[in-house]
């Protein structure tokens, strides 16, 4: 039977607007007024605001290989219930990585019959794989991955220029992105280096390991190598302001650039986060209050296009929460099921509205992965793909809200606004009310 979801704020990308979204198959077939619902459609009333599905453009599932670290069955169940409909797997944490067509058909098959939301693949650039990745752009991933400093994870390594320069004609050829962890391995030793005796229980010694030197210059590299080979290039979870105006700029002469930042770098900052708190732990590192305040104001101009989560969790063991240690516990952090309140928080405080988190977080990340004709917006044709939010709530983060494998996260205790009551996937409920569907309706979006 059709439905016809009725809201009194359905954000569209045009406006935001009462009515009814009516929907055939899965599919969007028309907004209406909500005195014009045809006869036979059967009516679902959503308080609250009607937001898009979230696609998230940034995330590592880890399976196979690293199951016990995230696998698609929990990554997929914490994304329903954090208002993602949509997720692109990053090529590296899992074994093998998705660097050839090997390893893709190796996710496929551990993906079956597990996702409670749709997902696609990133393929990655990594250990001289040039041969690799027109292959693998027709057997259907999203565009490519590729490190500039050391991942840190066995089973993928970083490119250097002359890699990427034989890489990058493969990759034009393809017109499918390329997504960069822009950081050079030379400014991060000299600043190690400089860092001989110091405390690793501190926050401030973490940050001085990863300057922002390391990723100006790594941004600089690639804007050059961006004018020189005409390819999309993608600047991951950019964490300094210092490489703004480079990226102004570039953006400026005509350059096909695109960047992201992730609600960590949004929300918390270098001067709140205490030693040992290892959780904090991400590469680049949180950095200043004012730094943040910087990125703010970019999103806000446009110049930083989307945000993305970086959602990378691991086994506890790996955080080294006892020991609080920066240099040997696992860089990552876990957000995918609240990312949504996370991002709302900072956007209501700073005057943003609904029409902007949606842009943010549902159609841009869409249209990087090339999704944008069926992801990402409420309008006709497309996917039903929805979240209802009510964002005048606030709530205290708890561990049982995380619905990950493992529930460490530092977001537990903090105090954010906005709180997603369901998610559907295709008109169909993955997530209410606080309970997981058991249903696996996710599947791999390939075309």
């Amino acid at each position: 039977m059709p439905e016809a979801f009725v809201s009194q704020q359905i954000v569209t990308p045009n406006a935001i607007r009462s009515g009814a979204v009516l929907v055939d198959n899965g599919r969007i077939t028309a907004i209406v007024d909500a005195p014009f619902i045809p006869s036979g459609h059967r009516v679902i009333h959503c308080p609250g605001a009607l937001l898009p599905g979230l696609v998230d453009s940034h995330i590592h599932i880890n399976e196979p290989g690293r199951t016990e670290w995230e696998g698609f069955a929990t990554a997929t169940r914490a994304a329903a219930a954090g208002g993602y409909t949509t997720l692109i797997d990053m090529p590296l944490n899992c074994l093998p990585a998705t660097t050839t067509i090997e390893a893709l058909e190796a996710k496929r098959a551990a993906a079956q019959g597990q996702c409670l939301v749709d997902w696609a693949a990133w393929g990655g650039v990594s250990d001289h794989n040039a041969d690799q990745i027109e292959p693998l752009a027709r057997t259907g991933v999203r565009g490519f991955k590729c490190f500039l400093a050391e991942p840190g994870i066995d089973g993928f390594s970083r490119v250097d220029e002359p890699e990427l320069n034989i890489a990058l004609p493969h990759l034009a050829r393809t017109g499918l992105p390329l997504l960069v962890h822009a950081e050079l391995p030379e400014p991060l030793d000299r600043a190690t280096r400089s860092l001989a005796g110091a405390d690793w229980r501190r926050y401030e010694t973490w940050l001085r390991s990863r300057p922002d030197e390391a990723e100006v210059e790594a941004i600089r590299l690639m804007i050059r190598l961006c004018r020189e080979f005409r390819f999309h290039l993608h600047i991951v979870h950019l964490a300094t302001a210092q490489a703004l105006d480079d990226l102004r700029r570039a953006r400026e002469e005509g350059l096909p650039i695109s960047v992201e930042t992730c609600p960590h770098y949004l929300h918390f900052a270098a001067e709140d986060i205490p030693d040992g708190s290892t959780l904090h732990k991400c590469a680049p590192p949180i950095r200043s209050a004012e730094n943040r305040e910087q990125l703010w104001e970019t999103v806000r101009e446009g110049v930083i296009d989307l945000i993305a989560t970086d959602h990378s969790p691991c086994p506890p063991e790996m955080k080294r929460i006892e020991e609080g240690n920066f240099a040997t516990a696992w860089g990552g952090i876990a957000s995918i099921s609240v990312a949504l309140s996370i991002v709302w928080t900072g956007m209501r405080r700073r005057g943003f509205s609904l029409s902007d988190l949606a842009r943010l977080m549902s159609q841009r990340p869409a249209q990087l992965a090339g999704l944008d004709g069926r992801k990402g917006v409420i309008a006709p044709g497309h996917d039903a793909d929805f979240v209802l939010f009510t964002p005048d709530s606030d709530r205290i983060i708890t561990a049982e809200q995380l619905h990950t494998r493992h529930p460490l996260s530092p977001y537990i205790g903090e105090h954010l606004y906005g709180t997603v009551t369901a998610t559907y996937l295709r008109g169909n409920p993955v997530y209410e009310e606080g309970r997981v569907s058991e249903s696996t309706l996710g599947h791999e979006i390939i075309g």
